[in-house]
């Protein structure tokens, strides 16, 4: 497939996938046996761990939005730069809802083969997700913490 045939491949695969919510369209875009080289959580190998990390994210952020902010490629890679929006109102990752509207931010890049994924890396804030979570504490108010505690230890 052409450069622009996998970009297009890769913009459907958000619009259907993350989006619309529809774990069950991976199979359309994805290869049964990508390589996830820092797979979404740490789930399992495949297809199947991206589609149980669709699952829990969908679970914790059922109005999850990922909108594409930069799109490069050539040859059989595709880069995207992205950013995603969503309130979280179930579970993720062992914190309960917080109903906190959150938004985060990556970059991945997925080769292709035959018009699916078959091998992918990703990166994205996953700390600055949790800050806003609540569940880790941002360097302002860790460094407030630690000077109370000083303070309150004279």
């Amino acid at each position: 497939m052409s450069t622009e045939e996998n970009k297009a491949a890769e913009r459907r695969l958000t619009e259907e996938v993350w989006n619309k919510r529809n774990p069950g369209a991976v199979d359309e875009f994805v290869a049964a046996d990508v390589v996830e080289h820092n797979p979404i959580l740490g789930l399992g190998p495949g297809r199947e761990g991206f589609r149980q990390a669709l699952n829990m994210v969908f679970a914790g952020f059922p109005d999850v939005q990922i909108t594409v902010e930069d799109e490069i490629a050539e040859g059989d890679k595709v880069a995207l730069r992205w950013s995603g929006h969503a309130t979280h109102r179930g579970e993720f990752m062992g914190i309960p809802a917080t109903n906190k509207q959150v938004t985060v931010a990556g970059i991945d890049i997925y080769r292709y083969a035959g018009g699916k994924r078959v091998e992918t890396w990703r990166y994205w804030d996953i700390l600055g997700l949790m800050r806003q979570l609540g569940a880790v504490p941002s360097p302002s108010s860790a460094a407030k913490a630690s000077a109370q505690a000083h303070t309150s230890t004279r």
